[in-house]
């Protein structure tokens, strides 16, 4: 496999990983009638970007996440306040827009000085101009202007506090759960490509080995040894190799329909042990639905065991700074496994999409379990936190959490150059 179509699964991957999670807060905030305004792949500068109805789309620099960002998440930052000069544009007899900048370079629009304005629940603006006061209605859709960009207003309606805290919870919670449902279907995927093993068999031959001496072949299954059926206990075989050192061992082996009896000899090597040279993999047949599920299910949960293992290791200071991985040996690995073929791929991306579904339900401040956590507290006092201190918060976890993406990054290329 060539190194463009690697790099074409791996950014494949990473984007359908971070799409898919940010759709599940998008679509879930949409349900509950929150404004979207940004719904962005990727952190940094803007690559692209395209508006669709309320929302922008942007694909931005940095491919290390994404974000949905909604009305009233954070403080909004535009604000009009009395005693400002703006300019407005009247359509139907309502508001469609409030310009704040530039107002001697537009024309057709009313200007004056803001007496009242509410952008939030009564959706009006009053103007005082030669004396008068005008009150205008605005349009729940208007739109603010300022330094050349426009900006949706968001009426307390269509804001994220302002709805019930078991809907703002699943537009929280979707992101990880559509993680969870797609490593599921990744890992059903790997069910059917990989098949049901059936029978261990040889796959490669070491030159000069004791399997070589005994006339073994690529591709033999693996019948019975020392009269012990194996089926398919790889580990067995592994387990008596050991056992029997420097020993006669008596293979039968089915090559072409046929079976054979070889007598192979484990030889000892210092380091590993006793060896007879082969490495061992799975002949395999298709696989059912009904037994596809199960598996499919079984690898789900040994794997998220492993990943709650590796986190508790982490807490607890099993680990040196030089076990962990960022991006960069992400990619690596993720290369090794795309050249392995796209079994492996299937099961490495199935992996990583439940990792970042566990890994965004730490109640570390910037991830979702964080905005959970917040949530969890305003039901229990039946009064919100200060969005304020929130965001705060949130801001101090984000800068965390991206100082130790570039220490883990910077050692991950340290270690590659020193190979």
């Amino acid at each position: 496999m060539s190194y463009v179509q690697i790099g074409l699964q791996i950014v494949l991957m990473f984007f359908v990983l971070v799409t898919l999670h940010e759709w599940g807060h998008f679509y879930f905030a949409k349900r509950a009638g929150i404004l979207v305004r940004e719904f962005a792949i990727g952190f940094g500068p803007k690559l692209v970007s395209f508006r669709r109805n309320e929302t922008k789309y942007t694909l931005r620099l940095l491919p290390i996440g994404g974000f949905v960002r909604m009305a009233g998440e954070d403080p909004e930052i535009v604000e009009v306040t009395k005693g400002q000069t703006i300019g407005l544009t009247i359509e139907n007899g309502q508001v469609t827009h409030i310009y704040l900048d530039k107002l001697d370079q537009r024309s057709d629009i009313i200007l004056g000085e803001v007496a009242e304005i509410d952008m939030e629940r009564e959706l009006f603006v009053e103007l005082a101009a030669e004396g008068d006061k005008i009150r205008y209605p605005i349009h729940p859709q208007a739109m603010l202007v300022a330094r050349g960009q426009e900006t949706q207003i968001a009426p307390w309606d269509r804001q994220f506090n302002s709805k019930p805290v078991r809907k703002r919870a699943m537009a929280i919670f979707a992101g990880p759960l559509m993680n969870f449902i797609l490593a599921f279907v990744l890992f059903l995927t790997f069910m059917f490509l990989n098949g049901k093993p059936v029978n261990v068999t040889i796959g490669e031959i070491v030159p000069g080995s004791p399997a070589e001496a005994a006339e073994l072949q690529a591709g033999d299954v693996i019948v019975r040894v020392n009269g012990e059926t194996i089926g398919i206990e790889r580990d067995r075989i592994m387990t008596l190799i050991s056992e029997n050192a420097g020993q006669p061992m008596t293979w039968i082996i089915e090559r072409d329909q046929e079976q054979l009896q070889k007598v192979v000899t484990p030889r000892t090597e210092d380091s590993q042990g006793a060896l007879v040279g082969v490495t061992l993999a799975f002949g395999t047949q298709g696989i059912s639905l009904g037994e596809a599920l199960p598996g499919a299910w079984d690898n789900m949960v040994m794997a998220t065991e492993q990943i709650l293992t590796g986190f508790k290791m982490l807490l607890f200071g099993q680990f040196t700074f030089d076990d962990l991985g960022g991006p960069v040996r992400i990619v690596e690995v993720s290369g090794e496994y795309a050249a392995a073929g796209i079994a492996p791929m299937v099961f490495w991306s199935a992996l990583l999409s439940l990792y970042l579904g566990i890994f965004n339900l730490l109640p570390i401040p910037a991830l979702d379990g964080s905005r959970l956590v917040f949530l969890g507290i305003e039901a229990i006092r039946r009064k919100p936190v200060d969005p304020n201190r929130e965001s705060l918060v949130h801001f101090i976890g984000f800068a965390m959490l991206m100082l130790l993406m570039i220490a883990v990054t910077y050692n991950d290329i340290v270690r590659l150059i020193k190979g």
